[in-house]
């Protein structure tokens, strides 16, 4: 994966206390002040005409701006920008803080970071009408690069009720970790946070945190994950490890939830709309070339190789740092034009813009990182006229899973009785007693949820189980039946429950085509687990009696469990 430098991106020179980290007696307690209280600059006119500085920060998604730049900080002629008649310089800004208050004096016009950094700012932007910001383009989603790294017996996220966390105070993690608690059906309140100045680097991270006896969690980069899990396993205790420390969840399968953007100021947008646009097209088209060169490295090595040594120049600070330029871009998911028109221009897609920045406002809001929800702006593109001149704008369809291997890999986990252990999150849907479809009109809300997790976890599979009621197989046991009888009994169950998993599964997708969501079927196993777990429990070999109507009742049910596949790589299909 190579050495992942997001950690200087995120950096935020902040007013805390001078311990390491500081810990908080409940979730908002002292949680860092806001962002409009933490940047301290006057707001000016931005400049007419010269050189437009752009920031960029150390992140594979920055790789294609650099490219569209001709591999230099000023524009190179000949350039995809230089061709578009564009003078911008390319200035690697690390700390978040300094990039908002270059933008406020409008030493800068434009703000780069995630979603939520953005979100964050959005407060302090919107005190003047001028420095209002329009979001632009959309980058990248991280897809492995963060990670949520545990200690202790913690196996799924809803485990984390009531223990520290540690995180990044103004960083990318902040609404990472709020959306985790969120789909496991808790909130910023049912944890303590313990808030730290720095991502890595530095004796003030969440990472270095997790090695104190009082904190559960901490929110990371995957280089730190694999630090403190020594390699990616279960952390010993030696050199950078903690021990007993493991990675209980990466944004390779969480893949759509940290957003990478450009926002513009909006007096800046209003005179200049038209550069804007040549900037937006100079992305779309350089993330085309460099994917292209990516994938055709062998082939095109000179071209691959400036490639490279322009980004490993301007985000390292050097030209030789291939592997690491190669484990930046492989940590980020590009966007491209196809992304960008789902994320700005498809209200109904779970993950879109205005969704999205709903979501981290509702949880900063009672962290006290926001005083209320702040409008922020999209451009509005015609993403029809940025179509012209682009290979890649169709949206992918194709399967993202191998369905025979990840029928294998939950069958396996089945046999072996752990796969509930590998769910990250789950709920079920009940049914009521030869019941044989699913009609939306009653299982709307919890397609809504299953569409929902299915979008943001699209590295995860998705097993929808189906559970059948053991009573008719009791009654044949108290009976006295032979097990002839009684194993055909078990398999019409087993055969009753798959069925049931499969129209919840086939109407769940077909819910999503009509609200104009394509779900990938691929993502979704469906697995019958007959009379084997029923809500009653089992008495030796066999379930156990419900004994209340409710019991039985609970028994007719569906379940939805989110399980991560990332150490099966053959589940995946090659892109």
């Amino acid at each position: 994966m190579g050495i992942q430098f997001r950690d200087a991106a995120m950096k935020i020179v902040a007013a805390l206390a001078a311990s390491a980290c500081l810990g908080a007696a409940g979730a908002a307690a002292q949680a860092p002040a806001p962002l409009a209280k933490a940047v301290a600059a006057s707001i000016q006119d931005c400049p007419a005409g010269g050189t437009v500085v752009v920031p960029i920060i150390t992140w594979g998604g920055d790789i294609p701006t650099i490219h569209a730049n001709g591999g230099k900080a000023a524009t190179a002629a000949g350039s995809i920008f230089g061709k578009a008649g564009l003078a911008l310089k390319l200035a690697r800004e690390d700390v978040f803080s300094k990039q908002v208050e270059s933008y406020l004096r409008c030493e800068t016009p434009y703000l780069r970071g995630t979603a939520g950094m953005i979100a964050m700012a959005s407060e302090t932007a919107n005190r003047d009408p001028r420095t209002k910001m329009v979001v632009v383009y959309q980058l990248t989603w991280s897809a492995g690069g963060d990670a949520l790294v545990v200690k202790g017996a913690i196996r799924s996220p809803k485990e984390l009720k009531g223990k520290t966390i540690a995180v990044q105070s103004y960083g990318p993690h902040v609404d990472y970790l709020g959306k985790v608690l969120a789909d496991a059906g808790l909130s910023f309140a049912d944890v303590r946070l313990r808030w730290c100045k720095d991502l890595t680097g530095t004796d003030k991270t969440p990472g270095k945190a997790l090695g104190a006896a009082d904190v559960d969690a901490a929110m990371v980069i995957s280089p730190d994950a694999m630090a403190l899990t020594s390699g990616g396993t279960v952390g010993t205790g030696a050199e950078d490890s903690v021990k007993g420390a493991k990675i209980l969840l990466t944004t390779k399968s969480a893949n759509r939830i940290i957003a990478d953007v450009y926002a513009v100021r909006s007096d800046y947008f209003e005179k200049n709309r038209e550069d804007v646009e040549k900037f937006v097209r100079g992305l779309l088209a350089a993330q085309e070339e460099v994917k292209a060169l990516f994938k055709g490295k062998d082939a095109r090595r000179p071209e691959y190789n400036a490639l490279l040594a322009g980004a490993g120049q301007l985000l390292l600070d050097s030209a030789q740092a291939v592997k690491d330029v190669e484990g930046l871009y492989g940590d980020a998911e590009f966007a491209g034009y196809p992304g960008n028109v789902q994320f700005f221009a498809t209200p109904q897609y779970p993950r879109s813009f205005e969704r999205l920045m709903g979501e981290i406002q509702s949880g900063f809001v009672p962290l006290g990182l926001l005083g209320a929800k702040q409008t922020v702006g999209k451009a509005g593109w015609d993403f029809a006229s940025l179509q012209a001149g682009l290979k890649d704008t169709a949206k992918v369809t194709a399967p993202r899973f191998d369905e025979a291997q990840v029928a294998r890999v939950v069958s396996e986990r089945q046999k072996k009785g752990n796969l509930d252990d590998s769910g990250l999150f789950s709920f079920e849907v009940f049914f009521k007693p030869n019941q044989a479809g699913f009609p939306t009109t009653l299982y709307e809300d919890s397609f809504k949820k299953a569409i929902d997790l299915a979008s943001t976890y699209g590295g995860a599979v998705m097993t929808v189980e189906g559970h059948s009621d053991p009573l008719g197989y009791l009654r044949k046991v108290k009976e006295g039946e032979v097990e002839a009888v009684l194993k055909r009994q078990r398999q019409a169950a087993l055969n009753l429950s798959l069925s049931r998993a499969i129209a919840v599964r086939d109407t769940l997708v077909a819910y999503g085509k009509q609200k104009g969501i394509t779900l990938d079927p691929s993502q979704f196993a469906v697995v019958g687990q007959g009379i084997t777990k029923p809500r009653s429990g089992m008495c030796g070999s066999d379930p156990c009696a419900p004994k209340s109507e409710k019991e039985w009742l609970d028994n007719m049910r569906v379940e939805f469990r989110i399980i991560q596949v990332e150490a099966e790589e053959a589940v995946f299909k090659p892109l």
